[in-house]
């Protein structure tokens, strides 16, 4: 490799088919030292075996075994940002709707793109991409004093915990959704502000090695240990001495190696791979988790005897929906910190457009927030917007995609259009949805009218009826004629 090839930013490309990704390589490789991955499970261990975590990752939503419909390419953006949460992600994909345009962004890519691209749009995107790198995306800048940024009751209750907790030597567990900044509470919050700041903070994210190299990589390893072995190599607890050790995504790790790490928690012990040396840790630990412990102790993943040592004090970092003026807060935040970094004038936002995001229910938390900013940044510079300028930037319809409290999606949807739409008509969305939900079960069953009423839970005569009333077209002649039962 030469000296100008390593000096490229590095660009992880995920797509099912080898045409695109050769075509690709071939537009961007003066630009990135390109690595290639066709299924999501392929492009976790290609990252995993890249001599470092790329900059940048170009992702394809339909990706096997269901390359007609975007759930993989989904949860790739999250497995990518659990490993990075600085990675910048751009999608390429033709499953192009809006609603996937929207939920990709909230779950936190920075662009989407629709396939097929002009390859200068696209160079021009992944370069703005590299542009925004830097901090972690899900993590606001720190006042002096790690006053975390906001006044809400959820983040004053965060302040006062951590305040109570931060100069304790006991285990610290950090409960949050993605995206919601648990990395800067364990960093800034419970090392930096407290006596342990000029000691080593190592941070491991359990979910971004391979689960073989997750104890080596803790604990050491001696010469001759494992094959590749060749010298003896300390791990992070030896490393991090009498400072902060971070465990993120702690519910990732393994179930047979959760008994040592229970072992060091309990009196500092532990050994290095391949010697019968007892070595003493000193560090604190703290960990961090998306993922709800007690569901993973029922499921058999995770062993309650370590949960109970790591959550001798327990934070929980609030979701952005529960941050009131916060959201706003932070927005300005964010614009002010951008401008300062790109040159851009600062956009601004008009009553409406305020009233609008500080309703938006954030499935991304702060992260979707930041890429909200950087977008509009980058799109409306010196302008003012209103809350149609804004909804295009937002997932109203994440709730109801995911099944989780739909009713409060469908509020949000509703919050929405009511703002902005000035001659809204309940009597014509009914009837676009009714509609909507036909052409799906039509479009599913092809044409088959009879399996179409199935699959909506109703008889054929009243599909029938619906139909009519809505103007659709009559079946085709392979239907028979409604006889007025089903």
């Amino acid at each position: 490799m030469t000296e100008n090839t390593a000096r490229k930013p590095r660009l992880l490309i995920v797509d099912d088919d080898q045409l695109i990704t050769e075509t690709l390589g071939f537009v961007l490789g003066d630009l990135f030292e390109i690595f290639v991955a066709h299924t999501r499970a392929e492009g976790i261990a290609v990252l995993r075996a890249m001599p470092a975590l790329p900059e940048v990752a170009l992702i394809d939503l339909g990706l096997p075994p269901a390359v007609h419909r975007p759930d993989e390419g989904f949860a790739l953006i999250a497995d990518l940002l659990a490993h990075d949460a600085r990675m910048r992600i751009v999608v390429l994909s033709g499953q192009n709707d809006e609603s996937n345009a929207r939920h990709a962004r909230a779950l936190g890519a920075l662009d989407f793109i629709a396939k097929p691209a002009v390859p200068q749009l696209l160079r021009a995107a992944l370069a703005r991409a590299l542009q925004t790198r830097g901090e972690p995306a899900a993590s606001p800048e720190i006042a002096p004093g790690c006053q975390l940024i906001g006044q809400s009751m959820a983040m004053r209750k965060l302040r006062t915990q951590i305040a109570q907790f931060a100069e304790s030597p006991f285990p610290v567990l950090i409960e949050g959704e993605s995206g919601s900044g648990k990395d800067v509470v364990a960093s800034c919050c419970l090392h930096q502000q407290t006596s342990r700041r000029d000691r080593p903070f190592l941070a491991l994210n359990c979910a971004a090695i391979a689960p073989s190299l997750v104890e080596p990589t803790l604990f050491g390893y001696a010469k001759g240990a494992f094959t590749g072995a060749l010298s003896n190599r300390a791990g992070y607890f030896e490393d991090a001495r009498d400072g902060t050790l971070f465990l993120d995504e702690i519910g990732e790790l393994p179930l047979d190696l959760q008994p040592k790490l229970l072992r060091v928690l309990e009196n500092g012990e532990y050994q290095r791979v391949g010697e019968t040396q007892t070595r003493v840790s000193r560090a604190r630990i703290v960990a961090a988790t998306n993922r709800d412990l007690r569901a993973e102790i029922r499921a058999g993943r995770f062993r309650a005897d370590l949960y109970h040592r790591l959550s001798v004090f327990t934070l929980s970092v609030p979701p952005l929906r529960e941050m009131d003026d916060d959201r706003l807060l932070l927005l300005d935040h964010f614009r002010r910190q951008l401008s300062r970094q790109s040159g851009a004038a600062e956009f601004r936002l008009d009553a409406a457009a305020q009233a609008r995001l500080a309703k938006y229910h954030f499935p991304g938390n702060v992260r979707e927030l930041r890429n909200i900013v950087v977008r509009l940044m980058a799109k409306h510079p010196g302008e003012t917007l209103n809350a149609a300028g804004v909804e295009t930037e937002l997932d109203l319809y994440d709730c109801a995609r995911t099944g989780a409290n739909s009713a409060q999606g469908i509020a949000a949807i509703a919050l929405g259009e009511l703002q902005s739409q000035a001659n809204f008509s309940l009597e014509d969305k009914l009837r676009s949805w009714e509609n909507g939900y036909i052409e799906a079960a039509l479009k599913l069953t092809r044409g088959n009218v009879s399996q179409a009423a199935r699959l909506l839970g109703i008889n054929r005569t009243t599909l029938y009826n619906r139909m009519e009333l809505l103007a659709k077209d009559k079946p085709s002649a392979g239907e028979s004629a409604p006889t007025g039962s089903d």
